[in-house]
């Protein structure tokens, strides 16, 4: 809360400041920088269906509001968080009226928290053009909007601010509220707003809520200038961000297992480190179990049993003990040699299933344990290894259909050429 000119003001800095034009906006110049493809729909005003699909503080709602600004239509805002299946009906209703003649325009932020059954109540008359959608969510829209809707929009995708971005975005409120707002001269140390925009991970508005907190309870103070100081007391809450249940989550843990597999123990340990400050062990333990089979597998057999007790000491001890296992299982393995080679086996054999290519087992391997077994030709003429030479006889075990199918195909590392060696070996020394 400021002061405009001695009168409290109960807005948010971040609102008092918000920009008007695409000229006032921080970022996303991939979109609205000359000849970018939103800024030219807005400029002929032809604005289809849109999904704005990024992290908070980037600019959705902003531009949204700019786009709303600009056009012809009636337009209505709703935040799906609380908006609630009547208040779509109510807006279509709009539609019989003088107001709605032109079609309407819907801004709804946060559509992720719409269910399926709310987004299929806009469906229809978003077909019909009576209802031209904007909408923005911070999760991944492939997940969490209703498909039909995808398809009749175009997802624009805003990326987090850079620190450069931020700062601009921090001395343009600076400027703005020493000549609208702020009752004395006010200036800044150059290196506390760029430590307030490395804090803020890409979000303007957490940099702006953060200036603000420097700035309201000295508003009155003549002479005030934001220094390092200051700008650390008013950050210590800023920083990193996580949604454990977002797709921020699962973003992460993919850039945590292609690092591993990637044979990066420095970026391993930094994805890490975001895990660990989300609180979420058992998403970290399982995925070192999952890498240890998938990615190191037979290259280095051992790394599943060694992850396995580091993973249960970690769930033992609980954070912040937990990190010291958790950090030896993600070093060993990022520095330990890769094999996909068993689940590429696995997979390969599991799509041959899928498409019905399996055939029938051969009769010398089918039970013979049981009376009238040898009547039906099961068991008969199997030959048992361990009466043979190096414990191996050559003999069929796929089906006729697969008989010459290999699914293991060995990759090179000591282990598995070992393992091509040994075959090599008894298949060359026996009968």
């Amino acid at each position: 809360m400021l002061f405009i000119k001695g009168r409290e003001c109960m807005k948010p800095l971040a609102d008092l400041i918000r920009p008007r034009t695409l000229d006032e906006v921080v970022g996303q110049q991939h979109l609205i920088g000359e000849n970018q493809i939103l800024r030219k729909l807005i400029e002929v005003n032809h604005i289809p269906n849109l999904i704005f699909y990024g992290p908070s503080g980037t600019g959705k709602t902003t531009i949204a509001n700019i786009i709303a600004s600009l056009s012809n239509k009636k337009i209505y805002k709703l935040n799906a968080t609380d908006a609630k299946t009547e208040d779509i009906k109510q807006i279509i209703q709009s539609l019989n009226t003088l107001e709605g003649m032109n079609g309407i325009f819907l801004y709804l932020d946060e559509i992720q928290n719409f269910n399926k059954k709310q987004q299929q109540t806009l469906l229809k008359y978003i077909e019909t053009g009576q209802i031209t959608l904007i909408t923005s969510t911070t999760e991944n829209p492939y997940f969490t909007i209703f498909s039909a809707i995808l398809s009749r929009s175009t997802i624009l995708e805003f990326k987090p601010l850079t620190p450069e971005e931020i700062v601009e975005g921090l001395k343009r409120a600076v400027e703005l509220v020493e000549s609208e707002f702020y009752l004395y001269p006010l200036t800044y140390e150059e290196e506390a707003l760029h430590y307030i925009a490395n804090v803020a991970n890409g979000d303007l508005r957490r940099a702006l809520n953060a200036l603000e907190i420097a700035l309201y309870p000295n508003c009155r103070t003549e002479g005030f200038v934001l220094t390092m100081e200051v700008a650390r007391e008013c950050t210590v809450t800023a920083g990193f961000s996580y949604d454990r249940f977002g797709d921020q989550h699962y973003d992460t843990l993919s850039a945590f297992q292609k690092s591993i597999r990637g044979s990066d123990p420095d970026a391993a340990i930094h994805y890490l480190a975001r895990l660990i400050q989300a609180g979420d062990l058992t998403s970290i333990c399982r995925r070192l179990l999952v890498i240890a089979a998938e990615d190191i597998g037979l290259a280095y057999p051992q790394a599943i049993s060694i992850v396995k007790s580091c993973t249960d000491a970690a769930m033992q001890l609980g954070f912040p003990e937990a990190r010291i296992p958790l950090a030896q299982a993600v070093i060993l393995l990022a520095n330990s040699p890769k094999s996909n080679s068993a689940i590429s086996a696995i997979d390969e054999a599991l799509a041959d299933l899928k498409v019905g290519n399996v055939g029938e087992i051969p009769k010398h391997l089918k039970d013979a344990h049981y009376g009238g077994a040898k009547k039906l030709g099961h068991g008969i003429e199997y030959k048992f290894p361990h009466d043979y030479p190096n414990h191996y006889v050559k003999q069929q075990y796929l089906p006729n259909r697969l008989k010459n199918k290999t699914y293991y195909k060995p990759v090179p590392n000591k282990i598995e050429q070992g393992f091509v060696a040994y075959q090599n070996f008894i298949k060359n020394n026996s009968q």
